[in-house]
């Protein structure tokens, strides 16, 4: 399956800029800031309170004199800080699976892209219960010395979102122009508008919606199911022992699933067998598909942690933004005091059309400004990481009139 063209560079949008390219943010070196301490504890949505937090978080760009221009982008359940350039201390931390890749939507992060670093101060943190530098079930918990695995409290959007404002505010910025995410990362961003009315300008929601459908659910449930009852699980407390890679492998391959269409998994592998034309009658990997979601999920065992995906997956389930409207969305959507661009895809069926749909009709309902695109495509939920040559004008379109001073125009809405 060939990648589709950027049209403002001509190329794949999978062909990476390399760290000396004018195109690429370059060597990147992540930062971390403690956030939470005991005097200071982050309280949480599960009621308890958790401290210390430390935030590992990417900078790129420059903030103008008036921090006006600072824009966070939200990663999805297997991302990170990491958002784009080439990471300097890959070696350092034990990440070799970024020694010869770009961070992970670089594609859309640099000098002259949609989030143009020559204009705008980008930032993206790991979120609260990872495992890429911020505080998680792999942490050390100091009350006992040892690291947290199942003791480490349920985790939500929320409790991100107000760890992210505390980030924010550390960096002594009052207002973003902008918050953005795609799939999980735009639940993130939609908290945003609801949980910090009036602290950020304009919000770019990309294949997500304001709960997840109960499909998505029961995949999570069965993927979880996976890691659990792998024997190496230990009831969480592998560190120091073998881990569950098995376990977490096949999640990985039920989840990856979900992120494809049939129209591009069928283009990509079809029926097609690895051996040649003929069945070699045995019951191991026999097709091109099996393979590719081997690789994906051994390669993802080699790079993440088992309980951070049972978390994060969790907190992936209990987003509901209709909650801030004790149940009813029309009621939330009073809140947000930001513009929104929300862009769906045709092909996704992790995060329907019709899902942000309903949030663009219940924002329109209540006068918010907002743009809404259903963009076609065979990508399924991947879209939003690969369609860049489509994405890119609808962001630098969005993010040019926040910029304009004034109320914003009016709702710009594509609901067929």
């Amino acid at each position: 399956m060939s990648d589709p063209l950027n049209v403002l560079t001509g190329r794949s949008c999978r062909e990476h800029d390399p760290p000396t390219s004018p195109r690429s943010v370059g060597w990147t070196h992540p930062r971390r800031v403690r956030l939470a301490d005991a005097r200071n504890p982050l309280p949480l949505e599960c009621g308890r309170s958790l401290a210390p937090i430390e935030v590992e978080y990417e900078i790129y760009g420059k903030l103008n004199a008036d921090k006006s221009n600072a824009i966070l982008i939200l990663h999805a359940l297997s991302g990170d800080a990491h958002v784009a350039g080439w990471d300097a201390t890959a070696a350092q931390y034990g990440r070799a699976w970024r020694h010869d890749q770009p961070g992970w939507w670089d594609a859309m992060v640099g000098p002259g892209k949609a989030f143009d670093t020559d204009r705008y101060f980008v930032i993206c943190s790991n979120v609260l219960g990872g495992c890429c530098g911020t505080t998680g079930p792999s942490s050390v918990d100091p009350d006992t010395g040892r690291p947290y695995g199942l003791r480490f409290p349920v985790v939500t959007v929320h409790d991100w979102v107000r760890l992210q404002e505390r980030l924010i505010s550390h960096l002594g910025i009052r207002r973003l122009l902008a918050v953005a995410g795609g799939s999980l990362g735009g639940q993130q961003a939609l908290e945003w508008t609801l949980a910090y009315p009036g602290r950020t300008r304009g919000a770019i929601v990309l294949a997500s919606a304001p709960r997840l459908s109960d499909q998505g659910l029961a995949f999570n449930a069965v993927a979880r199911h996976a890691i659990t009852t792998d024997p190496h699980f230990r009831e969480g407390d592998y560190y120091g022992h073998n881990p569950p890679s098995r376990g977490l492998a096949i999640a990985r391959m039920l989840g990856h699933i979900t992120y494809l269409s049939e129209e591009s998994m069928h283009r990509k592998f079809g029926r097609r067998l690895r051996n040649g034309n003929r069945p070699a009658f045995h019951l191991g990997t026999e097709f091109e598909v099996e393979g590719y979601l081997e690789h994906q999920g051994h390669a993802f065992a080699r790079r993440f942690d088992a309980n951070s995906y049972l978390y994060i997956s969790r907190a992936m389930d209990y987003y509901d933004a209709a909650a801030w409207g004790d149940g009813d969305l029309d009621t939330a959507c009073r809140r947000p005091q930001s513009s929104f661009l929300l862009v769906s895809f045709s092909s996704d069926w992790l995060y329907p059309p019709h899902q942000l749909r309903e949030l663009a009709r219940s924002l329109q309902r209540n006068g918010k400004p907002v743009t809404y695109v259903n963009l076609p495509s065979s990508y399924g939920h991947d879209a939003f990481l690969l369609e860049v040559f489509k994405l890119e004008p609808l962001v630098r379109e969005f993010l040019a009139r926040l910029e304009e001073p004034g109320p914003h125009p009016p709702p710009v809405l594509d609901i067929g």
